[in-house]
């Protein structure tokens, strides 16, 4: 770590992220209207965590992470970055972030090596202390370090961006959107090194479309829906809040109703010899269920579970309805 680092001059925060109230007003502009992009957005971001942070289009996460990289200004609230408050403490806060934006804007006329060692100055990074080439081959960019940046494929310059925010190492480090046009085998070296960095004790905030990848990684997700932060929780806890699973029973005769002894369990004929189960497992358990297939004297072939995954919590929270309504109005 270079001397004089955020993570150096302070003690580090519990938090590595920290917002409170945080709203921004777009002023009326070009005839277009007054717009709301956060409405007293209020979260923490623990210090070492892999945190997601989901939308849809038009949320708000851009504004959101504009203010942290000190590109947009608040209309009011706080945000603190490794403990530094984004306006008061403006050139610590940016120290202590690196974003990778999703657009990839790189000056076509600079190579790999050029461009980092510009980024470290634009830093303060001494010249001594500079991991230019350590970078470079940390993301796959070794033996591209002389080409020009505009000869680059774009999953190549995917990973420059990456190397761009790391050149003054900060403890934060935002993704937004990274791997949006990236094919599968960059996009597995991306986020092996990006999950190293995390073991390091670099704290990751992710933004993306891919519901899967933030599933696989994130240990804490935020959703945010029309400037409102409608979940906030450790992504266990949040799959859990849906409650949901799905049993497919495979049985050894056809059927041409639902068994008296299932329609509690609102389960359905899938076919004639699969019975499909939806049930919550705060309310009932698997034995339960197969007691009610015994009960009806049928014999059970085969058993598959579907657990809810991270897509469905999504949609649900980001379509106008809490989840406990929705289930409550299903039965």
């Amino acid at each position: 770590m270079r001397h004089g680092s955020p993570r150096q001059l302070a003690d580090p925060p519990l938090h590595a992220v920290e917002i409170q109230a945080l709203t921004k007003i777009y002023p009326e502009r070009h005839k277009q209207p007054e717009r709301l992009a956060l409405d007293a957005v209020t979260l923490a971001v623990p210090r070492g965590s892999f945190f997601g942070l989901l939308g849809p289009n038009g949320a708000g996460k851009s504004t959101l992470i504009n203010i942290l990289a000190g590109l947009v200004r608040k209309t009011s609230g706080s945000a603190r970055v490794w403990g530094f408050d984004t306006v008061a403490q403006e050139r610590m806060a940016r120290s202590s972030i690196g974003v990778v934006p999703q657009e990839l804007n790189l000056d076509p006329f600079f190579t790999p090596r050029e461009l980092l060692d510009v980024q470290a100055g634009l830093y303060g990074v001494p010249k001594g202390e500079r991991r230019t080439e350590q970078i470079l081959a940390a993301v796959g960019l070794a033996d591209k370090a002389d080409a020009y940046a505009r000869t680059l494929s774009g999953g190549m310059r995917r990973r420059l961006l990456v190397a761009k925010a790391l050149v003054h190492s900060p403890p934060v480090l935002v993704l937004d959107e990274p791997t949006a046009g990236v094919d599968i085998q960059l996009r597995q070296q991306l986020w092996s090194y990006v999950t190293d960095l995390n073991a390091s004790g670099v704290t990751i905030l992710l933004t993306t479309h891919y519901l899967e990848e933030a599933e696989q990684l994130c240990d804490r997700i935020a959703i945010i829906d029309r400037g409102r932060v409608v979940a906030d929780e450790e992504k266990t806890a949040l799959l859990r809040r849906l409650d949901s699973k799905v049993l497919t029973i495979a049985t050894d005769r056809d059927l041409a109703v639902v068994p008296a002894e299932l329609v509690a369990f609102r389960a359905e004929l899938k076919d004639a010899r699969h019975l499909v189960v939806h049930y919550r497992p705060s309310r009932a358990t698997v034995g339960t269920i197969l007691d009610g297939v015994r009960a009806a004297g049928i014999t059970v072939v085969d058993v598959t579970t579907e657990e809810a995954d991270l897509e469905d919590v999504f949609l649900r929270l980001t379509r106008g309805g809490a989840i406990e309504a929705e289930w409550d109005a299903s039965g």
